[in-house]
């Protein structure tokens, strides 16, 4: 089965490294797969060179010029599945078969990764009804999408997955000499964009709390975005300049978290997290915000400790309990490795993505979404 995948995002997140993954886990079990990606992405930059990968992407959602390119590549390729990664990828797929007809008719699929509402503009509605599938990263992301009108027989949910190979396969990192950190000092890790959503500011009001108790503690966050500026000062008015570091964009971050004494993911909204899912892989506890998919990965109490969202106090509680009780730690760490394990490997996401395009191209063109009046 020929499949077309479509990613237009030009920054490199979990998205797109899922998107990656099952591009390669299809190839890996003798699928032809053909990548659409940003020119200047970091999706193309980590993918192989070759006549399956195109440079492409839309300026704005309602690029018809790119629209029309990308319908001479589904002409040229006829893949049976075009499956869109992105919000801009599904918009610039469904512009796409509208303006050619292509025998037989390609199967638009979408992967759901975060949990926000889906727009309710008239174009976001009807690039939407043309797809046949929403493949859901979460049960949390199903359930939002059928309270939007979505036919929940449209949607399901296939849980993101990780390389454990790969995982392994990452030296480990010294976080204390990465950063000058003091020796032996205990690390809280977290990893994520510096954006509201993924709730930075609460960890670093919680951090202020835990060095109370454990004061050669450190804190080191990995990743970028528009908040830094806030969250640096922030960091400046609790005075925790020595205790809180804002690292970056880092492309060791798997090394780095098998350095991490406890990884934290204190977010506001999450589609289901597949931070978590590397820090499992690399034996860390987990301390977790309870919402979204998240409570899909962390079982609470046996692999991590969840706390509510935006709550710096619970959250201040849970990380000195896990640094004052090493021994509960690990057992978390071990049973969560264990979890991943079982649950979140590439190849189950992969088994279980191509089971959904077999359904899907066995369908006959009267189970379309569009003739079911999907809302939003």
């Amino acid at each position: 089965m020929l499949s077309l995948h479509i990613d237009t995002a030009r920054t490199w997140r979990g998205g797109q490294n899922q998107a990656l993954l099952t591009v390669l886990g299809l190839r890996s079990i003798g699928h032809r797969t053909i990548l659409v990606c940003h020119p200047q992405g970091e999706l193309r930059k980590r993918a192989s060179e070759g006549p399956d990968l195109i440079p492409l992407a839309p300026r704005s959602e309602l690029d018809l010029a790119t629209a029309w390119r990308f319908a001479r590549v589904l002409e040229e390729f006829r893949p049976r599945i075009v499956h869109a990664h992105d919000p801009h990828g599904v918009a610039l797929a469904a512009l796409a078969l509208s303006l050619r007809t292509i025998v037989p008719a390609p199967v638009l699929v979408a992967s759901r990764r975060v949990d926000f509402h889906l727009k309710t503009n008239a174009f976001s509605r009807w690039k939407y009804r043309q797809v046949r599938a929403f493949l859901c990263a979460s049960d949390a992301i199903r359930e939002m999408l059928v309270s939007q009108g979505i036919p929940a027989d449209c949607t399901v949910t296939v849980h993101e997955g990780i390389d454990l190979e790969h995982v392994a396969a990452a030296p480990p990192a010294n976080v204390h000499e990465t950063f000058w950190l003091p020796h032996k000092a205990p690390v809280i890790g977290n990893v994520g964009a510096l954006v509201p959503h993924k709730g930075q500011r609460y960890l670093i009001d919680a951090a202020a709390q835990v060095v109370r108790e454990v004061p050669d503690a450190r804190f080191v966050i990995l990743g970028e975005g528009d908040l830094r500026p806030t969250l640096q000062r922030q960091i400046a008015d609790l005075g925790l300049e020595k205790h809180v570091l804002l690292a970056g964009f880092r492309i060791d971050v798997l090394s780095l978290l098998k350095g991490f004494d406890i990884f934290v993911m204190p977010s506001v909204t999450e589609g289901l997290g597949t931070s978590l899912l590397d820090a499992m892989a690399c034996a860390r506890p987990i301390v977790a915000s309870r919402v979204g998919g998240i409570p899909e990965v962390v079982a609470h109490e046996r692999t991590g400790l969840l706390v509510p969202p935006k709550d710096a106090d619970l959250l201040a509680e849970a990380l000195t309990r896990l640094l004052q009780d090493r021994a509960l730690a690990d057992r978390y760490a071990k049973a969560g490795y264990a979890r991943v394990t079982e649950r979140f490997t590439v190849e189950r996401m992969v088994e279980e993505t191509l089971r959904v395009y077999a359904r899907l191209v066995d369908t006959a063109p009267a189970a379309d979404i569009r003739d079911r009046g999907a809302g939003s």
